[in-house]
């Protein structure tokens, strides 16, 4: 893979995949509000300072703790609007649902409808990337 470190933490690991166009962020644990804020944002500020094409999200949820509300609405007013005027195509997420993670998922679907953005659920982490490799754009 090509996969360049975008941002490291013990919460979690952000990486850009030239051949696939993604970036892609492996959670880890809880995560605070500031945390959490900071690891997306690297990811969309990555994209602004190397100019670099953003077609595909994915989020390897399975090791996420529980997100919290403030986090969740800060994702889906800022991150998600961003994302898509900066390029972003498509979203990916790998999971291993629980109670907490399916209700946080469903809010995310529900306002990546509204963007128009298409949102994707994984079982795995390879079956992400064969997806996010197989567009051509």
């Amino acid at each position: 893979m090509d996969d360049i470190e975008v941002y490291a933490s013990e919460y979690a690991n952000v990486t850009y995949n030239s051949k696939s166009k993604s970036i892609i962020v492996k959670w880890h644990g809880n995560v605070s509000s500031k945390e959490y804020i900071r690891a997306i944002e690297t990811a969309l500020d990555y994209q602004k300072k190397y100019e670099v094409p953003i077609h595909n999200y994915i989020s390897d949820i399975r090791g996420q703790g529980i997100v919290s509300p403030e986090s969740r609405k800060w994702f889906e007013k800022n991150a998600i609007p961003r994302a898509v005027s900066q390029g972003l195509l498509r979203a990916g997420v790998v999971l291993e649902g629980n109670f907490f993670k399916k209700y946080y998922l469903n809010m995310i679907l529900q306002v990546s409808k509204a963007y128009k953005l298409p949102l994707k659920f994984f079982n795995s982490f390879e079956e992400a990337i064969d997806w996010a490799s197989s567009f051509e754009d």
